[in-house]
């Protein structure tokens, strides 16, 4: 500006000063910016030196633009000023309103701070308002304050230097620069947050299009994985109900996707999985379980959810991973059966049979003699009629009110009585113990019978027809003995020619009347190859309870089945 004495402001200086402040709010960039507010001070308020300091997050200034000197540009521009030497520096100057500035007399004490600063030479001043090479004006630019109130953050602080009419500046020149610092923080705030705005709007996008092809690929993987894929709603009312299916489910359980979202998980379920499926469900996870199909049928799947949340929101649906397992399954039981089942007849084989007998059976200390084993020698006869007529009537009673007057609980046959201390049985007095008939006569108890048969001629049938026809007639007299019970008995095959049913809930009478039932059933010609053979059978009737073990019911069974073999004359054994 050629003067700067009011009221002799030259129109052509405002709008100069106009011009500059207009270029700098319309700048494109942060640095395009501060460069302009660094040229608009050489430009527009006539010194020929300007530098920007720009605050950095850390708080220490760095030069960001320079303006007026290339030379000095290319060696201070980038450099960086600590906050506390410029905090120094803005403390110890003659404040002009906003401005400080600080003469030449005391600038010396600045020569060694790290502020970054250029040196020019000139003479010293001829007169008082003359401008010494060593002299210094700074204008902070803070943020727009309250209305009112006091100014907003520092920002950054303009330093200029020579005059070029080589005076101090006057009342105009003073009031221009602080205006000039005022609005150049407006623009480098604006620019900020232009800048802020765009690296925002560019993060976005770049968080959309990865947002979009992370939908893209998981639908892709959702529609065209080869097992099945179902999205859940969790939580509320609804839960559990399915919002989409892949095609890979729809074929699994043979329903399209529209009937698909008429359900949820729950509705086809086994009833026997219900609980599996609604801890798997609430917790994710994995599971098996069985899904109804829409022909009626039960399908075996691996079921594995995973809880999608929202970080505020908390769980919002659940993602479903389903896997057909049905022949895993068939193949498990398969090999569990064949484990637990004789090979030759399909009866549950030793193991098994002593796996479900002990586990009927505690180790509970006795406090009556053990129930009694019993031959059914009397019992036997060519003709004798069935006291039953049908095996539904051996079917268990009442159990009888003891002297006590107390009626023994029954469950399965397992009988508790609930006159025992704790102290009796220890751990066991959660168990609903076995208990025998005592005695030879029936006293009305019932309980857990177990039948020993032996076959009666069967190793000359081997001897004379070979052991093909001697495996017929045992998966014959199996086939028997299991149409003759009811159907919670267990018919086993130990071996050879030897078998044994477990019935539950018979009273003594009960047993010999089924043994007879069972000797009548096997004695019935077996036809093989043309050929008609018979076969008779020995039993022997023990009886299971708490205090013995697996093998000690079979022995006492084993025994009373011997005993009832040798009362018979051998001529007699095979027809009975």
């Amino acid at each position: 500006m050629e003067t700067d004495q009011e009221p002799y402001v030259r129109l052509a200086t405002l709008r100069q000063l106009h011009q500059v402040m207009a270029d700098m709010n319309t700048a494109r960039s942060l640095a395009d910016t501060l460069q302009t507010v660094a040229d608009g001070v050489v430009n527009g308020l006539g010194y020929e030196l300007a530098c920007v300091n720009l605050v950095r997050p850390d708080g220490d200034l760095v030069v960001a633009a320079f303006a007026g000197n290339s030379a000095a540009e290319a060696l201070i521009t980038g450099r960086v000023g600590s906050r506390d030497s410029w905090e120094r520096r803005l403390a110890m100057g003659e404040a002009w309103g906003d401005l400080v500035f600080i003469p030449h007399t005391e600038g010396w004490i600045l020569d060694d701070d790290d502020v970054p600063q250029w040196y020019t030479e000139g003479p010293d001043p001829r007169f008082e308002d003359e401008w010494h090479p060593s002299d210094r004006l700074f204008a902070p630019m803070f943020t727009p304050g309250v209305p009112g109130g006091s100014c907003g953050e520092l920002i950054g602080v303009l330093s200029v230097d020579r005059p070029r009419n080589g005076r101090r500046p006057g009342a105009w020149g003073k009031e221009a620069l602080q205006m000039y610092a005022f609005q150049a923080a407006i623009a480098i705030s604006n620019a900020r947050l232009r800048a802020n705005m765009q690296r925002a709007l560019v993060r976005l996008e770049r968080e959309q299009q990865a947002l979009r092809a992370s939908e893209e690929s998981f639908r892709q993987a959702f529609e065209y994985a080869p097992s099945g894929m179902a999205i859940a709603e969790m939580g509320g009312d609804q839960h559990g109900r399915i919002l989409r299916t892949n095609d890979a489910l729809c074929r699994l359980l043979g329903r399209p996707a529209s009937a698909m979202r008429r359900y949820s998980f729950s509705d086809l379920v086994h009833p026997e999985d219900i609980g599996t499926l609604l801890r798997t469900s609430a917790e994710g996870g994995r599971t098996e379980l069985r899904l109804r199909r829409r022909d009626g049928s039960y399908l075996w799947v691996s079921l594995r959810n995973s809880v999608v949340a929202d970080a505020t929101d908390g769980p919002r649906f659940l993602l479903t991973h389903v896997e057909d397992i049905e022949e895993r399954k068939r193949r498990e039981l398969q090999l569990a059966h064949r484990a637990s089942h004789d090979s030759l007849t399909g009866l549950p084989n030793s193991a098994e049979l002593r796996t479900r007998l002990s586990s009927r059976l505690c180790q509970r200390p006795q406090t009556a003699l053990p129930g009694a084993v019993e031959s059914v020698d009397a019992a036997y006869g060519q003709g004798q009629p069935d006291p039953y007529g049908t095996h539904d009537q051996y079917t268990p009673t009442p159990a009888p009110v003891t002297d006590g007057g107390i009626q023994p609980h029954e469950a399965n046959a397992h009988q508790f009585d609930f006159r025992a201390t704790p102290e009796a049985y220890g751990a066991y007095d959660h168990h609903v113990h076995t208990v025998a008939p005592e005695g030879e006569q029936d006293d009305g108890t019932k309980g857990l019978a177990v039948l020993f048969c032996d076959l009666d001629g069967f190793k000359s049938i081997n001897d004379r027809f070979g052991h093909n026809a001697g495996d017929a007639v045992l998966i014959e007299v199996a086939r028997r003995l299991g149409g003759a019970v009811r159907d919670g008995d267990t018919v086993a095959r130990l071996g050879g020619d030897e078998f044994v049913v477990l019935a539950d809930g018979l009273g003594r009478a009960d047993a010999q009347d089924l043994a007879v039932r069972l000797r009548n059933e096997i004695i019935q010609p077996i036809r093989v190859d043309g050929r008609v053979m018979r076969v008779g059978a020995s039993f022997g009737i023990g009886w299971a309870h708490c205090g013995m073990t697996a093998d000690e019911v079979l022995k006492s069974a084993d025994e009373r089945m011997y005993i009832e073999k040798r009362s018979r004359p051998r001529q007699h054994r095979r027809a009975g």
